[in-house]
This record gives C-alpha cells, sequence and structure tokens, in this order.
C-alpha cells in the first residue's frame, strides 16, 4: 500500500471535503480516498495528529470492495456502506468499483450516516 499526495486533482478532493463538511460540519475528522493499492489522506482537521496508520486503515478497508459481491442477492439488498463505531469517533466507508472513501467524525446520527454515504456514493460515481 503505497501513501499518494496526489490521488485525486485538487478540485476533486474539494468536492470531497466540501461535501462532507457540509453533511457532517464541525465533527468532520478526516477524509482519505483510496484505491486497492493507494491511498490519500485529503483532509485532517488541525486540531488531530497526522500519525495515524493510513495504510493499516486503507488495507482493511478494501474489503469494502469485495462487500458488493459477497453480499449480492442476499434478502437485505445491495450493499451500500459501513459505519464503524469507535470510542472516540465513527468511521464511514463508501466503495464503488476500485475506489472508495473513508470518513472519520467525531458524532454521526443514523440520519447523518446515510446523508454521507449517498452523497460520498454520487461523487465516487461521478
Amino acid at each position: 500500500m503505497e501513501l499518494e499526495t496526489q490521488l485525486l486533482s485538487e478540485s476533486r478532493a474539494e468536492s470531497f471535503v466540501r461535501t462532507c463538511r457540509t453533511v457532517v460540519g464541525d465533527d468532520l475528522r478526516s477524509v482519505t480516498y483510496f484505491t486497492h493499492d493507494r491511498c490519500d489522506q485529503i483532509y485532517l482537521r488541525s486540531d488531530l495528529e497526522a500519525d495515524a496508520d493510513l495504510t493499516g486503515f486503507v488495507e482493511h478497508e478494501t474489503d469494502g470492495f469485495q462487500a458488493r459481491t459477497a453480499y449480492r442477492g442476499s434478502e437485505l439488498g445491495d450493499y451500500r456502506y459501513t459505519v464503524r463505531a469507535f470510542d472516540h469517533g465513527y468511521l464511514t466507508r463508501v466503495t464503488a468499483d476500485d475506489k472508495g472513501v473513508f470518513v472519520t467524525t467525531d458524532g454521526l446520527t443514523l440520519r447523518r450516516s446515510e446523508e454521507l454515504a449517498s452523497a460520498l456514493g454520487e461523487l465516487l460515481r461521478e
């Protein structure tokens, strides 16, 4: 896994961050865009340390690429996104084809997680 600095164009990265800020507001912690073998943290809130093991996170979050096929035909319907709860926040992962994004937040309601996942899904499909 390779940490990239320009996996996305600046305007595309800004679209992801702006969308997340609109939905999540000041609870937004970070935004990371990833593919199977590369990642780019495109936003990190200024009061946080840039010491997270992004490579480790992304290696785990690429499981989302297989989730689309693993759950295909399920009585639950199509896989859409994943939310993970931690002691100090939440991680929301959305994937589409061979790319994905995960967003970390301080707080997250079910309604906001739906809004965030929907908006990120649309951006990923563009």
